[in-house]
């Protein structure tokens, strides 16, 4: 495809003059000059046709390297055959052929005007060159117009000195063709296409990058696949791939130095795009929990909030592109934010700012390292590529690739093995100068295995940084590469137990089980073994393959007979991943309850905490003496192999007891321990117990702030989890129901493989199906979670109190007997454990259930007892059934009190459920509930109060955790609720709006 010369006018003014000059018998040189690409050869083929309509002879030749070895062969390609004309060696005296050549240049001119056209001078034979040159001081009394053009383009090894270099300027014109502008090749593709969008049109502009022969190529190729069809952002994309080997030709001109730092700079930036490909993602990701936060946000300010969704503005701010006048820049894989065209871009990068230079001169530096080139002159070619238009300057001012199509054919002269070496010389040189370690990581991701031990440190390091920073994907691709390397089997595998434990981790379950289990096969130290096996036997249960993964670790504890505390690590780990199957359960807790009769020494501090914990589930032991025995076993020393178990699992017996600060101080403390490549079953035990410290509190902007999609992806089947059944009971109480239904029929129970988490559902879901008014479902669902509880042993109330919940459906449904029965129950089992939450709640059940002046004192007396609890949720319960209870008996005064506080109170936890509830008891009681403050001093907790006193007397929160024996999460809740009610966003507003 070929178009009409844009932004040649000068050129072709300055050849037709000088061609009517010629025509009066006075010749001149004009020396074209412009970059590969810029059209030199296109005007000069102009020029000859415009000067034989003016009556010109025209006599052409085209320079080649493939002719600099016969001395004046381009003359002789111009002037046709020579009678008599003796071949010249290397070395000889070449005077008299020159001349013979002369004369009959001579004898041309004297037939006619002439206009002698030389093709890419630069390429013609050293003897030729001579000529020229000697030729233009002689014609201009001759009617001989000697027009040649000359490659004139930045490079990395100098070019020798030009045509002209040793002319008068008197005796030459010389023009230098400048790129087109982006306006001038708009107007070239919409010559070609002229249905083109704008978009669709920048994109050609950009992959032209200023050349006439780039984007002529480019519109070839794209001629099979015109508009709409997306410009390629690859050239395997393109057919017939002219564009590619137009820019092969482009770089083979330049010289292999060039074209050395050329594709080392696209090696450079496409594992850069990459990365940032990557964080976009990650971002999107970032921006979707944020959404959700601030909807959680609206849950805790006013209930009716909770019934409109929270917006974030986005992080990102769109980044101006170059101007191109009337073509908008493509919002795909943009660098620049310059204005104007390619020479305006030049002068913006003269005028950058010291640290725009700066990231260039670093960036010039790097390349330089890897190509081995001088990073001077790296730097200069930087500033040229600009001018013409093949690089533009990024945000920071860093020279990229104009389009990622471009990027790509420049890569395409190199084979795979070469774009390997040049990432591993990217990361070497990186590596000198200090960069971050995931830039160098990121670049070995592209080389070949290199043997050599930075390269390994690099990448482990790297994987390390990534786990921790919460970015398994990009670990994962770095032990990948790091396994490539040569290794011996220990280190092979630890390398294989993080990699698999990541993969898990990151939703690759098929591909991390056969990692872990390759590693155990590999020998290596026991306490590695322990960790391999632990490590699989998490990934296992999190498949529903449970038998499996206590087989898994009972095989290598039996290998382990002189390593007492790492057998006893896998046992307390195998009776830990039993709780996922109640069979296994069973089998799991007999074994090791039998164990710790005969000899207490062989189950271990954690082995005993899990009996502690399956006594207090089966109600056979008082939280008090639970809490003691745990405080105790806390302070032996304990193998940091069986410490997370202890952890977890003292965690969640403080959390049943009521502690949530010494829980909550537990579960971080715990998690901190946790190694971030390796999978763990307490890991996500700890993360379950904050879950469930949240919904304790009441705190339901926690608990919907981050739906649990990760966590669902660890299960398969589709399997719900713990948080699963903490947000829809979250939903609930918040207004949400449609939500929470919407939530609730994701799943398909019928299926679901046994676990405590399924159980945890089921109270959730019949939680919801009464709201809902299905009663009869909901009954359904708590008698179902009490069978399943009941065949693992779990009786007492603190998991999930399922009595109450179907007492309360029995009363709905008008069997008073039947809910009597069940309440005594619970409230006889909450008294052994006897904690505010479980027996308020099941006396204030049983007070409805009894009804009576017996009736009454249980409602008062759960009232009583919450209050001392931190479950707000449970006292505004109880407030609302007793004020019922006393409006019922005739006590409307003081039924109104207990309705109003429980609406207050109901209010400032953002339960719309039990605020609709106790608005609708008032209505009915004959009375009204008077406005709280929702914002202001007044609106504060007393909890919220006496932390924004500390801090605004110039306490750190870790400070005021230490003074109040709280952790320090709790402290940062507490003062971003007030800060919220307050109306403030500094720490140093507190003391002027608390005074007020």
């Amino acid at each position: 495809m070929t178009g009409p010369l844009r932004e040649r006018e000068d050129a072709h003014a300055l050849l037709t003059a000088e061609a009517e000059r010629a025509r009066a018998g006075g010749g001149r040189l004009v020396l074209l000059r412009g970059a590969t690409g810029t059209g030199r050869s296109a005007v000069l083929e102009a020029a000859a046709a415009h000067a034989t309509h003016l009556g010109l002879r025209v006599l052409r030749a085209r320079c080649s390297p493939d002719d600099i070895a016969l001395p004046f062969s381009s003359v002789l390609h111009l002037l046709g055959s020579v009678p008599e004309f003796a071949d010249v060696g290397p070395g000889d005296d070449d005077r008299g052929s020159a001349a013979r050549l002369w004369r009959l240049l001579r004898s041309y001119a004297d037939e006619s005007p002439l206009m002698v056209a030389v093709d890419d001078v630069h390429l013609a034979d050293e003897a030729s060159r001579r000529w020229f040159v000697e030729a233009a001081r002689r014609i201009d009394r001759l009617p001989v117009l000697l027009v040649a053009t000359e490659r004139s383009q930045y490079d990395i090894d100098p070019r020798p000195a030009g045509l002209t270099h040793a002319l008068s300027p008197s005796v030459v014109r010389t023009h230098t063709l400048a790129p087109l502008t982006d306006n001038a090749s708009a107007d070239l593709v919409r010559a070609a296409f002229p249905t083109a969008s704008d978009r669709w049109t920048a994109d050609c502009v950009r992959a032209g990058a200023g050349s006439p022969l780039l984007l002529h190529a480019l519109l070839d190729d794209l001629d099979g696949a015109p508009p709409p069809t997306a410009v390629p952002r690859t050239c395997a994309a393109l057919y017939p791939g002219s564009y590619p080997a137009a820019v092969s030709w482009w770089l083979d001109s330049a010289g292999p130095a060039t074209a050395e730092v050329a594709r080392t700079l696209a090696a450079l930036e496409q594992a850069e795009r990459t990365a940032q490909a990557e964080r976009a993602v990650r971002a999107a990701e970032r921006e979707g929990s944020a959404v959700r936060a601030e909807r959680a946000e609206n849950v805790e300010r006013t209930a009716s909030a909770w019934r409109a969704e929270g917006s974030v503005a986005r992080n990102a701010v769109p980044v101006p592109l170059p101007d191109l006048g009337p073509v908008p820049a493509p919002d795909s894989d943009t660098h620049g934010d310059t204005h104007g065209d390619s020479d305006t871009v030049t002068e913006a990068a003269h005028e950058a700012l010291p640290a725009t230079e700066a990231a260039t001169d670093a960036l010039a530096a790097l390349v330089a390292d890897a190509s081995g080139a001088d990073p001077a002159r790296v730097s200069g070619w930087f500033t040229a590529m600009t001018r013409l238009g093949v690089l533009r300057p990024d945000r920071a001012g860093r020279p990229r690739y104009a389009h990622p199509l471009l990027r790509d054919a420049v890569l395409g002269g190199w084979s795979p093995a070469r774009r390997q070496d040049a990432h591993r010389a990217v990361a070497q040189a990186m590596l000198r100068r200090g960069d971050h370690l995931d830039a160098v990581a990121r670049q070995l991701l592209g080389s070949a295995p290199t043997g050599l031990p930075w390269a390994l440190r690099v990448l482990r390091d790297a994987a390390t940084v990534a786990a921790r920073d919460a970015r398994p994907g990009d670990a994962v691709r770095y032990l990948r590469r790091a396994l490539q390397e040569p290794l011996p089997d220990d280190l092979r595998q630890r390398l294989l137990t993080e990699l698999g434990s990541l993969e898990y981790a990151s939703a690759d379950t098929p591909a991390g089980i056969p990692r872990l289990a390759e590693a155990l096969d590999l020998p290596a130290e026991p306490r590695d073994q322990v960790r391999t096996a632990i490590a699989l036997g998490t990934a296992l249960v999190g498949r529903g393959e449970v038998r499996t993964a206590v087989e898994v670790l009972r095989r290598l504890e039996g290998r382990l007979a002189g390593h007492p505390d790492l057998a006893r690590a896998l046992q307390t780990a195998s009776a830990l991943l039993s709780d996922q199957d109640q069979t296994v359960r069973r089998e799991a807790y007999r074994w090791l309850t039998d164990t710790a009769e005969r000899s207490p020494e062989l189950v271990g501090a954690s082995g005993q905490a899990l009996l502690v914990r399956y006594a207090a589930t089966a109600g056979d032991l008082p939280a008090r003496e639970a809490m003691r025995r745990l405080r105790t076993l806390l302070t032996e020393p304990a193998d940091p192999l069986a410490e997370p178990f202890l952890l977890g699992t003292a965690a969640a017996v403080a959390q049943w007891a009521d502690e949530l600060d010494e829980a909550e101080r537990l579960v971080e403390r715990g998690l901190a321990g946790q190694h971030p490549s390796l999978l763990h079953p307490m890991e996500q035990a700890l993360l379950d117990t904050r879950w469930d410290i949240a919904a304790a509190r009441g705190a339901y902007g926690t608990l919907l702030a981050a739906l649990p999609e990760a966590g669902r992806a660890r299960r398969t089947g589709g399997s719900p989890v713990n948080a699963d059944a903490h947000t829809l009971l979250a939903l609930v109480e918040t207004g949400r129901t449609p939500e929470a239904r919407r939530l609730a029929d994701t799943f398909d129970l019928r299926d679901t493989p046994d676990s405590w988490e399924l159980n945890r559902f089921l109270y959730a879901r019949g939680v919801l199906r009464f709201t809902e008014g299905d009663v009869a479902g909901a009954l359904h669902d708590f008698l179902e979670c009490g069978r399943r509880q009941s065949a693992r042993a779990v009786h007492s109330p603190v998991v999930t109190p399922w009595r109450t919940a179907a007492a309360e459906c029995r009363l709905a449904l008008g069997n008073s007997q039947e809910a009597l029965a069940l309440a005594t129950e619970e409230l006889r089992l909450a008294r052994v454990w006897n904690t505010p939450r479980t027996t308020g709640r099941a006396l204030r059940v049983l007070g409805r259930a009894t009804r009576g002046r017996r009736g009454l004192e249980l409602g008062a007396e759960a009232v009583a007892v919450l209050r001392d609890s931190p479950a707000e949720a449970e006292l505004v319960a109880s407030l609302l059934a007793h004020g019922r209870q006393l409006t019922a008996a005739g006590e409307r005064g003081r039924g109104r009190d207990h309705l109003r506080e429980g609406a207050e109170r109901a209010e400032r936890l953002g339960s719309v459920r039990l605020l609709t509830y106790a608005e609708q008891a008032l209505r009915t009681a004959g009375g009204r509930r008077t406005t709280p403050a929702h914002t202001g001093s007044g609106a504060l907790t007393g909890s919220e109060r006496r932390i924004a006193e500390l801090a605004a007397d110039g306490r750190t929160n870790t400070e005021i955790a230490d003074l109040l024996h709280v952790a320090r999460r709790t402290v940062e809740t507490h003062l971003t609720s007030a800060y919220r009610k307050l109306g403030i966003r500094r720490r140093g507003e507190l003391r002027g709006v608390l005074d007020d």
